[in-house]
């Protein structure tokens, strides 16, 4: 039986992730395949190329105030080139290309086809609007021209044009695309998980919270970004076995402060939730 998990995006609310994961392998549930889009690309990425749920926890730990530092020259360059403050973004991108692509070659691995565990991970070009989905499987794209499948992509980059928040994190420029963030098209990538013979499914995702007053304007920002994503990822998370919603604050998304406490929530709901999740998965 193969297993597959997508993981959403969410920023800083995606240690979740690395939670549900350490519950699974405890629980000797196989993941065979997996997909993720924005944080989500990062721990399918690290745990496709073979990091414990552990080790993956003190990667983010260590590293995430240095993904989220602003670059003073990145700043001034940008300024000088758009001729606004906030340019196409206010942080490159490039520490988050820099550690993963380090992370890669500890484990020696450079392209995504390299990776030998089938993995996908969305991003989108802002030029011909389609999804780009970086991949380790040969997938015919003829039958959706909405989507674009690459596999020579460098390991580092995929995650960073995963990740490239509109508005944060300036888009990155590859040959003639212009990638931003998967979840502007595709927040939960349920869907690419047959593509890479998943027979059954679990989904992660960080839903918007039923009851929440946003009190400022970036937290009333993030809010709404999480209500238009529930809307239009249900038809994408259709085909799940298993939906495992994890409700943390919408304004969670940059609070890498509390790393430690959304990865233990994604722990205790996996947890609580684990028969469910077998049943649903092992049967």
């Amino acid at each position: 039986m193969n297993i597959g998990i997508a993981l959403s995006g969410g920023g800083a609310k995606g240690a979740a992730h690395i939670g549900v994961l350490k519950v699974l392998e405890k629980n000797n549930i196989k993941i065979s395949a997996l997909t993720g889009t924005s944080i989500g690309s990062i721990i399918a990425i690290l745990y496709a190329m073979g990091y414990t749920p552990d080790e993956m926890l003190k990667l983010f730990q260590y590293f995430s105030k240095s993904i989220l530092r602003a670059d003073v020259k990145y700043l001034f360059s940008n300024i000088k080139n758009t001729k606004s403050i906030l340019g196409q973004g206010i942080i490159s991108g490039e520490e988050i290309e820099e550690i993963i692509d380090e992370c890669a070659k500890l484990k020696g691995y450079k392209y995504i086809k390299d990776i030998k565990v089938p993995i996908s991970i969305v991003s989108v070009d802002v030029i011909t609007k389609k999804q780009c989905i970086f991949t380790n499987r040969n997938i015919n794209e003829e039958e959706n021209n909405k989507k674009v499948y690459i596999t020579n992509m460098e390991i580092g980059k995929a995650v960073r044009a995963s990740c490239s928040y509109p508005g944060v994190f300036a888009p990155l420029q590859y040959e003639n695309y212009k990638f931003v963030d998967g979840g502007i098209l595709n927040n939960v990538p349920a869907d690419e998980l047959p593509l890479l013979g998943s027979d059954k499914i679990l989904t992660v995702r960080f839903p918007a919270e039923k009851e929440e007053s946003p009190e400022h304007a970036l937290d009333l920002l993030f809010r709404c970004v999480d209500i238009a994503f529930d809307d239009r990822d249900e038809g994408k998370i259709r085909n799940s076995n298993y939906i495992l919603d994890i409700i943390l604050p919408s304004s969670a998304v940059f609070d890498i402060k509390n790393i430690n406490h959304f990865y233990e929530e994604g722990y205790k709901v996996a947890i609580e939730q684990i028969e469910k999740i077998k049943k649903s998965l092992l049967n």
